[in-house]
């Protein structure tokens, strides 16, 4: 069995750092398979949001090597294991504890957007929490919903 060292950040919104794991690599296996080996005997109280495991809801996603990304969805075969994978919060919200973000901006978003079903929703210029500013202007179809966490349209 093959291993692999794992980059993750621990700490809250005031301050935090980087800490190394090494765990198992099994045929298969997905990034949150990995956080969950090293919460299950390494880190009991490393902080990980997750769901429904299949791609749908978003609660995984994090910033792995750099790049934001679902944690359930992402293959360690696909990632290069010689070297440490980074796994941080998403840099769009901000963090509550370790891989957990404040996300509740996404719900406000959620509550205030209307459409007719079958049809094309306006025009939603999407803000960059970051910023401020607004970093594009995309058309939403009414049946998907543009997920912020992981920056892709996802069907409802």
């Amino acid at each position: 069995m093959k291993t692999a060292t794992f980059k993750i950040w621990r700490g809250d919104a005031k301050s935090g750092t980087f800490r190394d794991y090494t765990t198992d690599v099994a045929e298969g296996m997905v990034v949150l398979d990995a956080v969950h080996d090293i919460q299950r005997t390494q880190a009991p109280d490393l902080a990980c949001r997750w769901n429904c495991k299949a791609g749908k809801c978003g609660s995984c996603s994090a910033e792995v090597n750099g790049m934001p990304k679902l944690m359930c969805m992402t293959r360690l075969s696909e990632l290069p294991l010689e070297k440490p994978v980074t796994i941080e919060p998403m840099k769009a919200f901000p963090v509550i504890k370790d891989l957990v973000t404040d996300i509740s901006w996404n719900f406000q978003v959620k509550k205030t957007r209307r459409t007719v079903p079958g049809e094309w929703s306006k025009r939603i210029s999407i803000v960059c929490r970051n910023s401020g500013n607004a970093s594009s202007v995309i058309f939403v179809r009414t049946s998907a919903t543009f997920c912020a966490t992981t920056r892709c349209m996802k069907n409802l």
